[in-house]
C-alpha cells in the first residue's frame, strides 16, 4: 500500500517522461478505483494541459473491480478535468455495449470511449488465445458507434486485423447525436463516507481468549474415506466431557485424508461445537486459497488456525506437487485483507469476512530465534494467538519464550498424550516438530504395559500445569482414541 501523495508522484513522473516524448495527449485507462484514477488526473493536470481520456475496467457482472456501476464511474469521472471518459479492457464487446449505454446518460456531454478485449483468453496448450473474430468486433464497433460512443478501438487480444476490421466498420458510420437511453438517475454515491456494517459477533473461541478464561480444545483428524460417522461420535464424546471447541485438522504429515472444509462443516452441524479450521498453504495456489477461505466462511466457519503445511515428501504422495505461493505469513495477511474487504490483489469481495486467525508456533525449532521471529511476523500480519506443537516439558516452553520477551498474544499449548514407548520413539524422531525429552521416553519405557496409564497421567499434570500460565490447551488424540482424551480431561474436573 502506497500513499495519495506516493501514488500522485509515481503517476507525474511518468506523465513527464511521455511528455518528453512528445505526445498530443495521454489515456489513463484499466482503473478499479475512482481514488486511484483521480489521483493520476490531477498528477497530469499538474504538468500539462494535454487532453486526457479516462477510461475504467469493468467484470462481466458489468461493475468495477470494487462494486462501482458504470452510472456511478461516469458521474465520477465527468466531474474531473479529462476530454473523454470511457471503458476499456477485462470483458468483451458485449458487456461494455450495455457499459456504454450504461454511462452515455450520465457522462454529461463528454465524448465517451469504448475499448472492449477480443473477448475472453482461453489457455489452448502454452498460451492464452482470444476467440473474438474481427468481423465480430467490427461488428459491434459499428453498434457503439451509432448507440454514441465518439471513440471505438480495442484492448487485450486485438490484432492488426481486428483494428483494420473495426476501422472500415468506422468508416461506413457516420456519427450521429448520441442515442441515450432514458433511466432512473440515483444520487451520486459518497465515497468518502462508506457504508458502515455491524460487527460480527465474536467466536466462542475469541470469547474465552478475550476473558482470559482456560480453554481446552482437542484436534480432531478428518477421515481417510468419506465416512465421518466415527469423526462426528468422538466429537459429541468430547462435548459431553466438557469440550466445547474443536481443531479440524488439514492433511498433517501430507497424508490423503478427507478435505478439511467439510469435514469442519459437518461436524459443526452434526455437534454445535466452536470450530478451529486448520489451513494449508501446501494445496492450493493464490485463487485456490482465497476462493476456500470465502466458501468457508460462507458456511459458518471463523476461526482459522493458518499454517505452511507439511510437504507431500514427509506422507504418503512423494511426488505430488507442493504449491506454496505463499507462506503462513502470507496466509494471515490474506485473511486479514478479506477481514477488510479486499482479496489479495486490492479488489473488493463485498462484504468482508470476520474470521479470527491463529498462527502455529513450534517451542522445539532447530533454530529458536528464527522460529520466534516468524512469530513476531506473524503477529505483526494479525494472528491474534498460537498454538503449539505437542510439548512434553513446560520448562522448556518457558526458556524458547523467554526469548521473545512479553508476547502480545495467547498461547494454547499443544499436549499430545502418549501410549507407549514405541509411540513416543517414533514421534520423537519421526515426525517432524515433535521433540521428547529423554526423561518422559524413559518413563514410557520403565513403564512397560502400563505406558498408557503414564502417558494420561503425564498429559493430565501438563494440563493442570497449564491452567494459570497460558491461554489453554490443545490436546490431539492419537490413532483416534477420543476415549484418551476424554481420560485425560477428567484432570480439569
Amino acid at each position: 500500500t502506497i500513499s495519495a501523495d506516493e501514488g500522485r508522484a509515481v503517476f507525474r513522473e511518468q506523465a513527464e517522461g511521455l511528455l518528453e516524448g512528445g505526445v498530443d495527449g495521454l489515456v489513463v485507462e484499466t482503473f478499479s478505483d475512482l481514488q486511484e484514477i483521480r489521483l493520476a488526473v490531477e498528477a497530469i493536470r499538474a504538468v500539462t494541459d494535454l487532453p486526457i481520456v479516462a477510461q475504467m475496467a469493468f467484470t462481466e457482472e458489468g461493475v468495477t473491480f470494487v462494486g462501482r456501476t458504470a452510472a456511478e464511474v461516469a458521474r465520477a469521472l465527468r466531474g474531473l478535468p479529462v476530454q473523454v471518459i470511457g471503458a476499456n479492457c477485462s470483458v468483451g464487446s458485449s458487456v461494455l455495449y450495455d457499459i456504454l449505454e450504461q454511462m452515455l446518460p450520465e457522462a454529461g456531454g463528454l465524448p465517451v470511449s469504448i475499448q472492449p478485449n477480443a473477448g475472453l483468453p482461453s489457455r489452448v496448450g502454452e498460451r492464452l488465445i482470444y476467440l473474438s473474430s474481427p468481423a465480430y468486433m467490427a461488428e459491434y464497433a459499428g453498434k457503439m458507434l451509432v448507440t454514441g460512443a465518439r471513440i471505438v478501438g480495442g484492448c487485450c487480444g486485438t490484432t492488426p486485423d481486428h483494428i483494420r476490421a473495426m476501422r472500415a466498420a468506422v468508416d461506413r458510420h457516420v456519427p450521429t447525436a448520441a442515442r441515450v437511453r432514458r433511466v432512473s438517475v440515483s444520487p451520486p454515491a459518497r465515497e468518502e463516507a462508506p457504508a458502515l456494517r455491524t460487527a460480527a459477533a465474536p467466536t466462542l473461541l475469541a470469547r474465552k481468549l478475550e476473558a482470559r478464561e482456560v480453554l481446552v480444545t482437542v484436534e480432531l483428524d478428518p477421515p481417510r474415506g468419506h465416512n465421518i460417522e466415527k469423526l462426528v461420535q468422538g466429537a459429541k464424546l468430547l462435548k459431553e466431557r466438557g469440550v466445547e471447541i474443536v481443531d479440524i485438522n488439514d492433511g498433517s504429515l501430507g497424508r490423503i485424508r478427507m478435505s478439511v472444509l467439510p469435514t469442519a462443516v459437518l461436524v459443526s452441524a452434526a455437534t454445535g461445537l466452536d470450530i478451529i479450521m486448520h489451513f494449508t498453504c501446501r494445496d492450493r495456489n493464490l485463487m485456490g486459497i482465497q476462493a476456500d477461505l470465502l466458501g468457508a466462511h460462507a458456511m459458518g466457519i471463523r476461526n482459522i488456525l493458518a499454517i505452511k503445511g507439511d510437504p507431500p515428501r514427509a506422507g504418503d504422495y512423494v511426488n505430488a506437487t507442493a504449491i506454496f505461493d505463499v507462506n503462513a505469513m502470507g496466509l494471515i495477511r490474506i485473511i486479514q485483507g478479506l477481514n477488510g474487504g479486499l482479496d489479495a490483489t486490492g479488489n473488493s469481495i463485498g462484504e468482508p469476512t470476520s474470521f479470527h486467525v491463529g498462527a502455529g508456533l513450534n517451542p522445539a525449532a532447530v533454530d529458536p530465534d528464527k522460529e520466534l521471529a516468524r512469530l513476531f511476523r506473524k503477529i505483526e500480519a494479525g494472528a491474534r494467538w498460537a498454538q503449539t506443537q505437542p510439548v512434553y516439558d513446560l520448562e522448556g516452553l518457558e526458556r524458547f519464550l523467554s526469548r521473545a520477551g512479553r508476547l502480545s498474544i495467547p498461547i494454547i499449548v499443544g499436549i499430545l498424550p502418549l501410549h507407549s514407548f514405541r509411540h513416543a520413539e517414533f514421534l520423537h524422531n519421526e515426525v517432524p516438530g515433535i521433540t521428547i525429552p529423554d526423561a518422559v521416553r524413559a518413563r514410557l519405557r520403565d513403564a512397560g504395559d502400563r505406558a498408557l496409564r503414564r502417558g494420561i497421567e503425564m498429559a493430565q499434570s501438563l494440563l493442570q500445569e497449564i491452567r494459570g500460565r497460558y491461554a489453554g490447551a490443545y490436546l490431539m488424540p492419537s490413532f483416534g482414541r477420543y476415549e484418551v482424551v476424554a481420560e485425560v480431561l477428567e484432570a480439569l474436573h
